[in-house]
């Protein structure tokens, strides 16, 4: 199997199931940005020997991916109810909130704003969860125009920011990092 096809020379890709369209399509913007937090959270994970961190984000990972094959999927597609592909839904987005609710009595939650680069992990998690913000808004966009039907998607999203915050904080506890606080903008 060759790894390059020559079809996206054009400016081109396929959405799954095969309709075509162009790289710039809101689709490919919004499942492309998931890729990059898919890989920022891969760093995140390669460097840390915590394995409560690496879990989650394993996990986090996995349910990303999900995520992308149902934006990579035009709504206008019949799909074969037989496949039982996976979706996001919002049993998805309770775990992520019990989660986050299970490590917060852990950390300190300041009412201030933080510069992130107190840690490796840290630096990571924070560039995942800014990555994760700018996906946010491609899929309301997506979601506004009527081209998403899953909301959970969005809610998920939403939720997974929050939690990428609090992991971040957490992780910076557990090796004794202190973040510097901008107390007044």
């Amino acid at each position: 199997m060759k790894i390059y096809t020559k079809k996206g020379d054009a400016g081109k890709t396929s959405l799954l199931y095969g309709k075509e369209v162009e790289k710039f399509d809101p689709r490919c913007e919004a499942y492309g940005t998931i890729d990059e937090a898919v890989a920022c959270l891969g760093l995140a994970k390669s460097l840390s020997n915590n394995n409560v961190i690496i879990d989650f984000l394993t996990n986090i990972q996995k349910e990303l991916f999900v995520i992308g094959s149902e934006l990579a999927t035009p709504i206008e597609t019949n799909i074969n109810p037989d496949k039982k592909l996976p979706r996001i839904s919002e049993k998805n987005v309770g775990n992520i909130e019990k989660e986050i609710d299970n490590l917060v009595p852990n950390i300190k939650i300041e009412n201030e704003f933080i510069l992130p680069g107190t840690s490796p992990i840290s630096s990571c998690l924070h560039l995942a969860r800014a990555i994760i913000r700018r996906c946010e808004r491609q899929i309301v966009k997506l979601y506004k125009d009527g081209q998403l039907l899953n909301i959970s998607i969005l809610h998920y999203i939403n939720r997974l920011s929050d939690f990428i915050f609090v992991l971040s904080k957490y992780q910076d506890r557990n090796e004794n990092e202190e973040h510097v606080k901008i107390s007044s903008l």
